[in-house]
C-alpha cells in the first residue's frame, strides 16, 4: 500500500457524509436502466435492451461497490438488504463479492487477493479467464468467509437459484429469460472489465491502480473508473471520488499518473 505524507494533507472526511436526496439518488440509479432493458427485450428489441442492461450492470456495480465499503449513508443492517436486492437483480452473491473486496484492499495485488487475479494476465487472457472469476470468488467467500457471511451468501444463492429456476420452467416470461441470460453473461465479463481494466500493469508499492480524468469518460462510466482515489480513501463514496480527485491532484499528481482509458 502506498504510504505518502502528502496524503494527509488531502481532506476527506467532509466528502464521506451523504445528505437524504443523494442517498435516494443513490439507491435508484440501476432501476431506470433495469426498467428499459425489461421495456426494449419486451417489445424484441434485444440490441438496444442490451445497451440499457449493460449501464443496469454497470450502475449495480457501483450501488454494490458502495454498499460493500457501507458507503451509502445507510444503517449496516439495511444495506444488508441492499447487498441482498442487488444479488437476486445482478444473479451473483454480493456479499460473496464483498469477502474478496475487502481481502483486495487489505491484500492488494499480493497471492491472497482473489479479485484482482486476472490483473496480472494479457487482457485477452482476462477475458477467457472470466467464467471461472464469479466461481472462485464464491468458492472463496463460501471456504473462508465467516459463518454470517456465508449465511449470507447462502441466502443469496438459493434466490438466485429461485430467479433460474422461474425463467427457466416456472414462468418462462421472453424478458425474465433475457435478464437471467444477460446477467450470467455480465458476471463472466466482470474479470475484464471490472477488475482488469484499472489495476492491470500496476504494483501496490507506487502505481496502486489507474484512475480517469476526462468528464466524458469519467460519466460513460458512472465515475467507476477513479480507483486510485478510491484505494487511497475507500471511506468516500463513488458519487464523490470526481471531488476527491481534484483535491489529490492538488497534493500528490505523480500518484494518478496511470490512467484506464
Amino acid at each position: 500500500m502506498i504510504t505518502d505524507p502528502r496524503l494527509d494533507a488531502v481532506s476527506w472526511r467532509d466528502l464521506t457524509t451523504l445528505g437524504r436526496t443523494e442517498i435516494a439518488r443513490e439507491l435508484l440509479l440501476s432501476l431506470p436502466w433495469l426498467a428499459l432493458s425489461v421495456c426494449f427485450a419486451s417489445q424484441g428489441l434485444y440490441s438496444i435492451a442490451l445497451l440499457a442492461s449493460f449501464f443496469f450492470f454497470l450502475t449495480g456495480l457501483r450501488q454494490a461497490h458502495d454498499a460493500q465499503h457501507y458507503n451509502l449513508g445507510l444503517p449496516r443492517a439495511t444495506t444488508e438488504w441492499v447487498l441482498f436486492t442487488l444479488s437476486v437483480l445482478m444473479l451473483g452473491s454480493m456479499h460473496a463479492v464483498q469477502f474478496n473486496h475487502m481481502r483486495h484492499h487489505k491484500h492488494c495485488l499480493d497471492a491472497e487477493d482473489v479479485e484482482a487475479r486476472s490483473a496480472h494476465m494479457r487482457w485477452w487472457q482476462a477475458l477467457v479467464w472470466g467464467p471461472v472469476f464469479p466461481v472462485l470468488l464464491h468458492w472463496t467467500a463460501l471456504r473462508e468467509g465467516w459463518q454470517r457471511t456465508r449465511r449470507w451468501i447462502y441466502l443469496e444463492l438459493l434466490a438466485n437459484a429461485a430467479v433460474v429456476v422461474a425463467a427457466v420452467a416456472l414462468w418462462p416470461w421472453r424478458p425474465l429469460q433475457y435478464h437471467v441470460a444477460t446477467m450470467a453473461i455480465a458476471q463472466c465479463l466482470t474479470a475484464f472489465f471490472a477488475v482488469w481494466t484499472v489495476p492491470h500493469d500496476c504494483d501496490p508499492e507506487h502505481d496502486i491502480a489507474r484512475t480517469v480524468r476526462n468528464r466524458l469518460k469519467s460519466a460513460v462510466a458512472f465515475d467507476m473508473f477513479f480507483h486510485v482515489e478510491h484505494h487511497l480513501f475507500p471511506r468516500v463514496p463513488t458519487c464523490r471520488l470526481q471531488e476527491l480527485a481534484r483535491r489529490l491532484d492538488a497534493a500528490a499528481p505523480d500518484l494518478v499518473r496511470k490512467r484506464v482509458y
